[in-house]
């Protein structure tokens, strides 16, 4: 076996171990809140001993922000590569909005972690706005910024403003999502909220 497979095995099971881990506790989180979740729910979850927990992560608060970092990465990474191919900024909105959507609802565990427990206390809030949050918001506002720089958009309005906006509003549909008794496809709210937003900012 040559070096480069010896440490890339360690690496991979490192990898297996964080995932299983990570799947565990959004399960749990989802179905019994973050305060109320202890360590060992999550190691019985994944099937694995509470100490192994702490070999991957310090506690239960740092394996919330690892979920959160993680799961952010992956949005940003995929929306960087989605919005590569698209060059108006109305295709763009609406492909950042199916985006944000057909995660969340590919995954309503990790809907009601992102949408319920992250907002359990005002230090994970700041916390999580000044890390990966920020990101994606300079997305959604550099591409609301291009818009106005090719006069498709209002240029009387400030772009890091209009993000925010436009972030509440698929925030609100997926909060709206996972509290309803009736089952619907979130999906299909992307191209709602896109139309109205395009219809306050573009231009006249």
């Amino acid at each position: 076996m040559t070096r480069t497979a010896k440490t890339a095995a360690p690496r991979a099971l490192v990898a297996d171990k964080r995932f299983a881990i990570h799947r565990a506790a959004i399960k749990v989180f989802a179905g019994k809140g973050f305060f109320n979740s202890k360590v060992s729910d999550i190691a019985r979850e994944a099937g694995i001993a509470d100490g192994t927990v702490y070999l991957y992560f310090k506690s239960k608060e740092d394996i919330l922000h690892s979920i959160f970092d993680g799961a952010m990465k992956e949005f940003i990474e995929d929306g960087k590569r989605e919005l590569e191919r698209l060059t108006s900024p109305e295709d763009r909105l609406r492909r950042i909005a199916e985006l944000h959507l057909e995660r969340l609802s590919a995954d309503r565990d990790l809907a009601v972690v992102f949408q319920v427990e992250l907002r359990g206390s005002t230090k994970f809030m700041r916390e999580f706005s000044a890390a990966g949050f920020a990101e994606y918001l300079e997305i959604i506002s550099t591409t609301i910024a291009e818009g106005q720089r090719s006069s498709s958009f209002r240029k009387d309005i400030k772009p890091i403003v209009a993000a925010k906006i436009f972030y509440g509003a698929l925030d609100e549909m997926v909060t709206n999502w996972i509290l309803s008794d009736k089952h619907y496809p979130l999906v299909p709210m992307a191209g709602e909220v896109t139309k109205i937003f395009i219809g306050g900012v573009a231009a006249k």
